[in-house]
């Protein structure tokens, strides 16, 4: 299997090289250069599948055994998945009024981004034990990205990770998460803008090649692969079948922000599956704006929800969806990204938005119908949702409301609401933290403070030197 760049101008790589390189030099994302069509016996032969196996059956189509012989990828894909709280890994929650949750947060910081990350950095050991080299990872994170890459990582020999978290817009929970680490990897900026200092170190071709640096973010395509498995076990937990077959569609609700989710739904849908997408964000609605009418440009100002992990202006994953659904066009994506990332605004063409909307719906839900979907989801159910995952579930009760014939629906939980107080408060619900949870306000914290007035930049250059220093590496 290749993997090409979304912006055409950059060598194709395989699995490996798509792990490593997160961005592809010219800019644009890697995607396959071709997708495998799933035909009905082969869904047939996935539907009773676990979680796991069906993680296992989708790296064997993208990975190939050339670079991870069948055997070896079994025992990766049960290492990563050894340490999940629940027997099924994800298991799917019938509640009343046709609503199904499909749980993805029983990983050990109970946010869905765990069953990705533990894939990816067995894959990083796999690889880097048979080069006998030595990776730095460095993370920008919005809240549970950074939890889940440190833990993914622990105790990896040949794996350092840096860490950099926006003071203030996280949660509590979130930030002990990464601050009980008790290591020097983790930087505490005052806003939202650590991105710039990350995308100005990996511009150093030179200092990124010397460090071995390397991102887990959801640009990394084995994120969005390992991603995929929760639309198939959606399908095939929700799909009603008929003497046997699998024919009717199921709609797939995703809360998302950057659109990692989203993409691993679109792929999904290319391949075969037959569902139909539902793009489910906060107030900060530019991928809602880009599905109903062709408006893909940023807001005047990024606002705070208390969906806080998709308060996301820039949503980078829509590019492998625009590449995707114009015909592999890296022309006409390549042209469009730059647009906006020059201007932050674009028109899609009309062909593109065309597509898009076919593709997939949206509904965009503020902070007020949040807290009701949760007050309403416990009082009927005695079921507490995450702020991300009522997004979704606020969905589904305006279908039902509305009263409109739709297919069985699927709303994916990308965390536990262990994780978001705040919010539970908020609605009027009082929260239930597991001990481990209640654990981290009890530990030592440690990070570094990074003030406006510092060189960001400057300081992420020197944790990554001292973490070279500490492993030998000269200047």
């Amino acid at each position: 299997m290749w993997y090409v760049s979304t912006r055409g101008t950059a060598p194709r790589v395989d699995f490996e090289g798509a792990l490593f390189a997160g961005y592809a030099p010219d800019g644009g994302l890697f995607m396959p250069e071709e997708l495998p069509r799933l035909g009905e016996e082969t869904l047939q032969q996935w539907s009773a599948l676990s979680y796991p196996d069906l993680v296992t059956e989708l790296c064997a189509l993208f990975i190939g055994p050339e670079l991870i012989p069948r055997d070896d990828l079994n025992g990766l894909v049960q290492r990563a998945f050894s340490r999940f709280r629940h027997s099924d890994v994800v298991p799917l929650s019938r509640l009343k009024n046709g609503l199904n949750v499909l749980e993805l947060w029983h990983g050990i910081t109970y946010a869905f981004k765990d069953l990705s990350l533990c894939c990816m950095a067995q894959f990083l050991q796999y690889f880097l034990e048979k080069r006998g080299t030595h990776v730095t990872v460095v993370v920008g994170t919005s809240g549970d990205t950074g939890s889940a890459a440190i833990e993914s990582v622990q105790g990896a020999k040949n794996v350092d990770i840096i860490v950099l978290l926006p003071q203030g817009h996280c949660t509590k929970i979130q930030e002990l998460q990464m601050t009980t680490v008790l290591e020097e990897n983790v930087l505490e900026g005052n806003s939202d803008e650590l991105d710039q200092p990350i995308k100005a170190v990996f511009a150093d071709e030179a200092f990124v090649r010397k460090h071995n640096l390397m991102s887990l973010n959801s640009i990394n395509w084995a994120r969005v692969l390992v991603q995929m498995a929760h639309h198939f076990l959606a399908y095939f937990r929700c799909a009603p079948s008929s003497e046997g077959h699998l024919l009717a569609p199921v709609e797939v609700v995703v809360p998302t922000g950057a659109a990692g989710n989203l993409a691993a739904g679109c792929i999904a849908q290319k391949m075969g599956l037959p569902i139909r997408l539902v793009a489910a964000v906060n107030s900060n609605d530019v991928i809602h704006r880009a599905i109903q009418g062709g408006d893909f440009s940023l807001s005047e100002t990024l606002q705070p929800t208390l969906a806080s992990a998709m308060d996301i202006q820039v949503p980078y994953n829509m590019e492998r969806i625009f590449w995707l659904l114009s015909g592999s066009d890296s022309q006409m994506t390549r042209a469009l990204m730059e647009q906006f990332e020059r201007t932050r605004s674009v028109s899609l063409p009309e062909e593109l938005q065309s597509k898009l909307s076919a593709a997939m719906t949206s509904e965009s839900v503020g902070d007020e119908a949040i807290t009701q979907t949760m007050a309403r989801c416990w009082e009927e159910n005695r079921y507490l949702l995450c702020p991300h995952s009522a997004v979704a579930v606020s969905y589904h009760y305006q279908q039902r409301r509305r009263q409109t014939s739709s297919p069985a629906r699927c709303c994916l939980a990308p965390a536990s609401a262990a994780k978001f107080p705040e919010a539970v408060l908020a609605a009027g619900l009082t929260p239930e933290p597991p001990e481990d949870i209640l654990a981290l306000e009890r530990k030592e914290t440690r990070c570094t403070p990074m003030r406006k007035s510092d060189d960001w930049v400057r300081m992420l250059r020197d944790t990554i030197e001292d973490m070279g220093r500490r492993r030998g590496v000269t200047s």
